[in-house]
């Protein structure tokens, strides 16, 4: 196969993985609008004092996977301190989401608004439910 078309592939493999991608951030954002843009808002704000920012905020940028899904998975009822701020809404249960929708969540979370962090797998989510 000549070097031009070993590119070419090279360059509709990478096309396609890039879609594949854009289509789970589509999904996350369907999770988002349905579950999450009540109390954290369109904009990823939140609300004062009540409904934590994920637009920002260092906890949901930070590598520490495992509690955001353990949030999500099991919901959050304790007073939250976040980058000098105090929240105090209890943030519900999501059980039922698998953990492709979680990771799909995430990714649209960590990725949208002026978050800049990377994008999450099934396997990290899974791995990261396995934690205590």
């Amino acid at each position: 196969m000549s070097y031009n078309k070993v590119l070419i592939i090279i360059i509709l493999m990478g096309g396609f993985a890039f879609n594949v991608s854009a289509q789970d951030i589509t999904k996350g954002k369907k999770i988002y609008e349905t579950r999450c843009l009540v109390c954290h808002q369109a904009d990823g704000g939140g609300v004062p004092n009540m409904n934590a920012p994920l637009d920002g905020a260092s906890n949901v940028v930070g590598t520490d996977i495992a509690r955001l899904v353990r949030i999500i998975k099991k919901g959050y009822s304790e007073r939250v301190a976040l980058d000098g701020f105090y929240y105090s809404n209890a943030m519900t249960a999501n059980p039922d989401l698998k953990d492709a929708d979680i990771a799909n969540l995430l990714s649209y979370i960590r990725t949208s608004w002026s978050n800049k962090a990377s994008t999450i797998t099934a396997a990290q989510v899974k791995a990261a439910g396995s934690k205590k």
